[in-house]
């Protein structure tokens, strides 16, 4: 958990660990994601969750309002390799239909983060 919570941290994201040592959360403006710890998604009892969750198997896309040089700083500082990208692609603005310039990372467990840049309106 130390680890995933430092990655975040170095991208920019403010950590809360209001739920520790559970949940922690990593707030990105006004999104927030939260890491259960494994005592928690390992318990039958825990069911806000989905019920095949495991680390790894999120993916997270994030409107970057910065530039794409600026991403590209920081993805290099943090040492965290590109899957994929700069590359067009369709995100969730508009209804879908809007489109933008997407980056791929992964973090420490393996979760999937597009960061993905809007031309100007």
């Amino acid at each position: 958990m130390t680890a995933m919570l430092a990655f975040y941290e170095r991208l920019g994201f403010r950590v809360s660990e209001d739920y520790a040592p559970i949940v922690y959360s990593v707030c990105f403006g006004d999104n927030r994601i939260n890491f259960h710890a494994p005592k928690l998604w390992q318990s039958e009892e825990f069911t806000l969750r989905g019920p095949a969750a495991r680390p790894g198997c999120g993916d997270f896309c994030f409107v970057w309002d910065g530039s794409a040089a600026a991403l590209a700083t920081l993805i290099d500082d943090i040492e965290a390799p590109v899957i994929t990208g700069p590359v067009e692609r369709q995100g969730g603005r508009a209804g879908g239909t809007a489109v933008g310039t997407s980056t791929y990372i992964r973090d420490p467990d393996g979760n999937l983060l597009e960061f993905i840049i809007y031309p100007d309106a």
